[in-house]
């Protein structure tokens, strides 16, 4: 498995695992713990999470299992998310969906989040989304916090676009080592709206979420779509592997270097994942899978 440097104090695995959906996954502790190692035996290091997923129960979920071996810590990346409140059985106080980048909103996530995982940090946490409501200075102190701290190593953003990231930042006196993004073939909007542009031009790798789309571009009948599985299946026989392989190496072939998010629970999928780290596509089998999955061709 490649890894990505994304500064002194941390790198990540090429192919991130993502546990949006752990708490549907219907694992047992052992069951999880064992996938757990299975991917890291497969080089799959980085596990992304976020303080909400699962109505605020998969942290809980994966640090129940990860205490079952915890000195698998020391050989993963834990990723995390903030700043997002949701009306949740779980979280009675929260009262209305909103998104909250206050000072003591933030402490207080991580801090939970740290109880839910069990563990003393965190190798990294994103804010979750822009947040219109965001007091820059503020949220920037909270930040700066925790990681003098230690609770957290490193910080990024997630679905920013430009001006969001340039405001945080501005704020900062370390750099944002992340922002988490949407991209697949049939979701290309962060290729015209400046945000891989300045990801790029500041050197900052970008995680890519959905980067199947969901599992759209297996099962929709848009033409557009129906016309991208052809040329996937089509190289997929050339490169002697699965369909879903070729769209990972169609993100890890850019040059802004992403780093896709597998959200399965199944170990074949994450088998399919990590393969393409073997699959280098020619540029022009990488804008035929662009054009295919915009549904148009370039001017």
């Amino acid at each position: 498995m490649k890894y990505v440097e994304i500064s002194e104090k941390l790198k990540m695995s090429k192919i991130a695992l993502g546990f949006w959906r752990l708490n549907s996954w219907n694992m047992s502790k052992e069951e999880l713990l064992e996938y757990i190692e299975k991917s890291i035996d497969m080089g799959v290091t980085t596990f992304d999470h976020a303080d909400i997923y699962g109505s605020y129960t998969c942290e809980k979920i994966f640090g129940e299992a990860l205490s079952l071996k915890p000195e698998l810590r020391e050989k993963i990346q834990l990723v995390s998310k903030v700043g997002i409140k949701l009306v949740s059985k779980n979280m009675p106080e929260n009262t209305f969906h909103c998104y909250d980048t206050s000072y003591n909103h933030i402490v207080k996530s991580v801090e939970k989040s740290l109880k839910n995982l069990n563990v003393e940090y965190l190798d990294l946490v994103l804010i979750h989304r822009p947040d219109m409501y965001m007091n820059a200075d503020e949220t920037a102190k909270a930040l700066t916090y925790l990681r003098e701290s230690g609770k957290v190593l490193e910080w990024g953003v997630s679905n920013f676009l430009p001006s969001d990231f340039n405001l945080l930042q501005s704020r900062l006196d370390f750099k944002l080592v992340t922002n988490q993004i949407e991209l697949s073939p049939i979701r290309t909007q962060h290729f015209y709206d400046g945000t891989i542009n300045l990801m790029q031009e500041k050197r900052v790798p970008m995680m890519i979420w959905s980067p199947l789309a969901g599992g759209e571009i297996f099962t929709s009948g848009d033409g557009n779509t129906v016309e991208l599985r052809k040329v996937l299946e089509r190289l997929a026989e050339k490169y002697n592997c699965e369909p879903d392989t070729i769209v990972y190496a169609w993100h890890l072939a850019h040059p802004a270097n992403l780093i896709p998010i597998c959200g399965s629970g199944k170990i074949e999928r994450l088998k399919s994942a990590v393969a393409a780290c073997d699959i280098n596509l020619t540029r022009e089998e990488w804008f035929e899978i662009l054009v295919n999955g915009m549904g148009n061709d370039i001017p």
